[in-house]
């Protein structure tokens, strides 16, 4: 998927060492962008700097911390001068714990991560864009935020939270040239889902079976809806949550 328009635009990921993040970065970059990518890891990003080298910086660090992110921020501005397009891609899974199996650790953990990460992000960067005039920003859904079933209890809240804040983040930012809209993965073959194929893989299969279209997806998949969500394309579509779930919600 081609778009011209990401030239010498600059993109903001976060989650992006690997999964879905690296799919967007990849994605970016292959369209003329520039990419800086924020992940605790930076297994993936040598490749990138190699391949991209002028196009493309990265910082290591976590999203829980108000003082990475604001790092990663000035570096990304040092960078590159502006940040156009945010991606608030990081996130963790829960495996599936009810309530009772969760602890105030494990809650605080997915919360601090999915939301608050989130949260910061987008407060770190969010005044540029606004004093720019323009700016978007495309967080990171689940199809566990609008039904149960995709995650445990600290994991669906966690995403049930990010659509919210999706959604008041447009309305009251959308006549500043703002424009926010979250991407609500199904079943997307991530290392974050690698549980799922060990061993004989009868998850996986079980998965792929109760999907409707009868697959796993792959992440460049997501990443090119990401590349449509934000483009000018879609310059109409605002605090919208777009599934990309291979049929799963239709059941």
């Amino acid at each position: 998927m081609k778009f011209e328009e990401y030239m010498n635009k600059t993109v903001f990921i976060t989650g992006a060492a690997s999964g879905i993040g690296y799919a967007q970065a990849v994605a970016f970059l292959e369209n003329g962008a520039n990419v800086f990518a924020f992940d605790l890891e930076e297994q993936g990003f040598v490749h990138l700097q190699q391949q991209y080298s002028d196009h493309f910086a990265y910082k290591v660090g976590t999203v829980c911390s108000q003082n990475d992110v604001e790092q990663s921020y000035l570096e990304a501005i040092s960078k590159f001068k502006q940040i156009d397009i945010l991606c608030n891609t990081a996130g963790i899974l829960d495996g599936f714990a009810k309530t009772l199996d969760t602890d105030e650790a494990l809650w605080d953990k997915i919360m601090n991560t999915n939301v608050k990460g989130t949260f910061f992000v987008t407060n770190t960067i969010l005044p540029h864009m606004v004093e720019r005039g323009s700016g978007t920003i495309i967080n990171m859904a689940s199809i566990a935020g609008l039904v149960a079933g995709g995650g445990g209890a600290a994991y669906t809240a966690s995403k049930h939270a990010i659509i919210g804040y999706t959604k008041q983040l447009d309305l009251d930012y959308c006549r500043l040239g703002i424009r926010a809209n979250a991407i609500a993965p199904g079943a997307i073959q991530t290392p974050m889902n690698k549980a799922d194929f060990e061993g004989d893989g009868e998850m996986a299969k079980w998965v792929a079976h109760e999907t409707p279209a009868g697959r796993w997806a792959q992440p460049h998949e997501v990443a090119n809806l990401t590349l449509f969500l934000a483009s000018s394309a879609a310059d109409y579509i605002h605090g919208a949550v777009l599934p990309i779930d291979g049929g799963w919600l239709t059941k």
